[in-house]
């Protein structure tokens, strides 16, 4: 994911650089030669005192994007503008959040976040403001209107996206080594697998293989079989009426909804209290029989979000299904 950069040759051949005071050492030396063992005391002291000075880099960046596009940091950078919610968690998850100077109107948490300047979302990013930041890097997610013209203006932009656990992972991996600490990708992502682990072994086993329909949207978009939140369904041992064949987070036909009779309906509080008026959806027995999750705001913008708080949004549907079990 991340690798040393290899300096530039202009670094080293540059006339004030350290290769070329290394050259003109040596070339000194030379005259002297039957002074080898102070030619060599000579040529030592020099590459000492030049390597230092040279910038080279233990802690160069090289990452790849998920445009492809690799992005060179010479030094972990200090001034962060997250323009996704789950990466702004994540980069505070990962002990960055005093590197974040700006966020998009979304970012909520940590409770932290909410002094920083808010600069618009996926399609009205403030451009003039972020710029004004002075960030080293941009992060966004590929359907970011600015993208382009950021770069145009010399900003960095790091591109990501988590539709799937692996993303998350991966994302995790990148933000972690953007910041200079690498090895702390990994006990973060173990620790949301073990609470995923513990929210499976809380469903009630009468519950397993019940088909759950989650509405992410009331036009209705749903969280099919291949998005993180299908994926963490399926962990917990419960079935989606979604199929991984129609995408990670499909635009449905109401009508579908209907036909595929989900056992169970998961969705925000107030959409959920509407659901019964919407055209046929009356007819859905998980409605009439309140076999249903409905989340408050806060708890559900923990679900929809693929960052750090995974773990916590497992457990949270694990505590619905259980209370749902003892239901007479």
């Amino acid at each position: 994911m991340a690798q040393p950069l290899t300096p530039p040759m202009a670094r080293w051949t540059n006339p004030g650089g350290p290769w070329a005071l290394l050259r003109r050492t040596a070339q000194r030396a030379r005259a002297d030669r039957p002074f080898g063992a102070a030619w060599r005391s000579l040529m030592c002291a020099a590459l000492l005192a030049a390597l230092p000075a040279s910038g080279w880099a233990s802690d160069s960046i090289v990452l790849r994007d998920l445009r492809g596009h690799a992005q060179t940091f010479g030094a972990p950078p200090q001034r962060i503008v997250s323009l996704v919610p789950a990466l702004t968690e994540s980069v505070c998850a990962l002990d960055g959040c005093g590197r974040l100077v700006g966020t998009d109107r979304h970012s909520s948490w940590p409770a932290s976040v909410l002094a920083l300047p808010k600069l618009g979302g996926l399609d009205d990013a403030q451009i003039e403001r972020i710029v004004a930041l002075r960030p080293d890097v941009v992060l966004a997610a590929p359907a970011a209107r600015v993208i382009g013209r950021l770069e145009s203006l010399g900003i960095r932009v790091l591109v990501l996206e988590s539709k799937t656990h692996a993303d998350v992972q991966r994302s995790l991996q990148v933000l972690a080594t953007l910041l200079g600490t690498p090895a702390a990708a990994e006990p973060l992502w173990a620790a949301i697998e073990r609470d995923v682990d513990r929210a499976a072994a809380r469903v009630p086993p009468a519950l397993r293989g019940q088909r759950v329909y989650f509405e992410v949207d009331t036009t209705p978009y749903a969280a099919g079989e291949g998005s993180f939140i299908g994926e963490t369904l399926a962990r917990l041992g419960v079935a989606n009426v979604v199929p991984a064949a129609l995408g990670p987070f499909p635009k449905l036909n109401p009508e579908f909804i209907v036909r595929a009779q989900p056992d169970i309906v998961m969705a925000a509080s107030a959409p959920l209290a509407e659901m019964g008026g919407r055209p046929g959806w009356d007819q859905l027995h998980a409605l009439r029989d309140v076999r249903t999750c409905g989340f408050t705001p806060s708890r559900y913008e923990l679900l929809v979000r693929p960052g750090p708080r995974m773990g916590e949004a497992a457990l949270q549907i694990a505590d619905c299904l259980v209370a749902m079990g003892r239901q007479p």
